[in-house]
Order: structure tokens, then sequence, then C-alpha cells
């Protein structure tokens, strides 16, 4: 399914993405535990959204909302509209033919992600079949320039390996090009640079800053690390305990936070040439529902 935009969609300015009053419940026995309160923030063509907050803060569940691929225990409540659509009224099979095509997903795992007894050429080339409508021999010609694109030259041989038999490097420029495979306009990156080495998350962040704007996307990038949305986003989502506690663009909120919580990650964050006997400790108690 490709979503041609709205007349309204089309005005300039108007967001990509809008989520409106979202809130997300995990059902149980006992009953349903709110875990995500009336979020509400938008995505502008071409811009990368930063979601911030520590584990658990919901913002990985934020964007499954956005992608539809929520755990069957969660219930989404609010608006998701993307390109005029309201996603949340969606069928299953109407949510997963817009995942594959209009919205890519790099998740935070690729080993997890990626499926063990598949070679990743039979993974890269059934999604661009079945969205674009590719033949074998077309999908896996594009699957080796996509590769490339990523920077995994053919030689290496990769489409013919297993996961495990990748580095995690590799596997996560994997993931990416899988996840462009079939031109989305949005990406969401979920934690992209977990468990890799600092040289290879810098590779990682500047390859899908270069994809973001080579290929025109918009992205949200989720992390729990302030200094690196700072640096790779426009504007940014802080969250706490399921609340949006901060939002605007990066620069504005990185100079002057309004939220005693963003102070409280800013503040906690080490800085170069800075000596540091302890680490400050965030009082997470301080932040009331009143604040929220």
């Amino acid at each position: 399914m490709r979503f041609e935009p709205t007349e309204a969609i089309k005005v300039a300015g108007r967001a990509l993405l809008t989520v409106r009053g979202l809130s997300i419940d995990i059902l149980s026995e006992q009953g349903a535990n709110r875990v995500v309160h009336e979020l509400s923030f938008e995505l502008q063509p071409g811009r990368t959204l930063g979601i911030v907050g520590e584990s658990g803060s919901g913002k990985s569940l934020t964007a499954n909302a956005v992608m539809g691929i929520l755990p069957e225990v969660a219930v989404a409540h609010g608006e998701i509209e993307y390109k005029g659509q309201q996603l949340l009224q969606f069928t299953r099979a109407q949510r997963e033919q817009s995942s594959g095509s209009e919205i890519g997903y790099v998740f935070q795992e690729p080993m997890s992600a990626l499926h063990p007894t598949m070679t990743i050429a039979e993974q890269m080339i059934r999604p661009m079949r079945l969205h674009l409508g590719l033949s074998a021999k077309q999908a896996r010609s594009r699957a080796r320039e996509l590769l490339d694109l990523v920077g995994i030259p053919p030689e290496r041989g990769v489409l013919e390996s297993y996961v495990h038999q990748l580095s995690g490097g590799m596997r996560q420029r994997v993931m990416i090009a899988m996840s462009i495979s079939c031109d989305p306009s949005l990406l969401i990156a979920d934690e992209p640079t977990t468990a890799l080495d600092a040289t290879i998350q810098k590779q990682i962040l500047e390859l899908l800053v270069r994809l973001r704007e080579e290929l025109h996307l918009s992205m949200i990038l989720i992390s729990h690390d302030l200094g690196l949305i700072s640096h790779y986003s426009d504007d940014v989502v802080v969250m706490l305990d399921g609340y949006l506690m901060e939002q605007g663009p990066t620069a504005q909120v990185v100079a002057a936070p309004q939220s005693g919580y963003t102070r409280g990650l800013l503040e906690a964050a080490p800085r170069l040439g800075h000596r540091v006997d302890r680490l400050p400790v965030i009082d997470r108690a301080a932040f009331t529902k009143a604040e929220r």
C-alpha cells in the first residue's frame, strides 16, 4: 500500500506524522496497566525526531504503535496520523502492508530480528517481491545494490551468509538495508547502536544521516542517550515513565531545558575534560505528575 498524501498534507509545513493523545495499555489478568500517557508530537517531512528516555520510559512502545507491531497484550488509544491516514483504524492486513512499504524499522538487536535459518538474500528478497512486485532476479539485484549502499560490497558474500556469520556492525548494516528496501518515507531506528563499540556506533549513525539525506527520508531516532540525540536529531521528545516531559527543537531544548528531568539528563552526561568522582543521580521521585 502506497499512501498518497492528502491535500492537507501537501500544504507546506504540514506534518508527515502526527501523534495525538496516544496512550498504551498493557492487559493482564489483573486489568489494564497504562504505560504511555496521552503522548502527542509531530514529525515534519525530511527531519529527524529524537525520542529519548530511560529504559521503560515507553519510547520503544510508542515507536511500535506507529509501526503497528505492538504485542497482542498491548492496546493503543488516540490517533496516529500518517500522510492523512489514521493508522490505528487500519486492519491487521493494512498495517502489515504499510509497515513494509511506507515505514521502515531498524531494530536495536538484529541478531534477534533477523531469521537464524534463512540466508540474508532470502530475507531481503521476500519483502521486495511482496511490496514492490519484483521478480526474484530483480529483487536479488536490488539487494546487492542496497548492501553496497550501506557499505557492504558484493565481494563480501553477505547475501549467502546467515546472521550468526556476521559481525555486529555488519548485521546492523544489513538491517538498515532491509529497512529501506521498499522505499519507505519514514524510517524508525530503535536504539540502532546497542552493543556496538564507539567507532561502529558513529559509523552507523552517520550512515543513517546520509541515507536520510540521499533518500529524502524522515526519521525517528530512539535512544537513552540525550547527548547522541542532541547531535543527530532536529527535534526531540523527552519521556519518563510513559509521560511526555518536554519537546521542541533539539538545540533549543538542550540550550534551555524547561523540565527538571531534562536538566538532570544533561547534567548526568559525562563531558570530555571534566573529571567525575561521582556521577550525579537523577531524583526521579521529584518529577511528579504535576510536572508531567
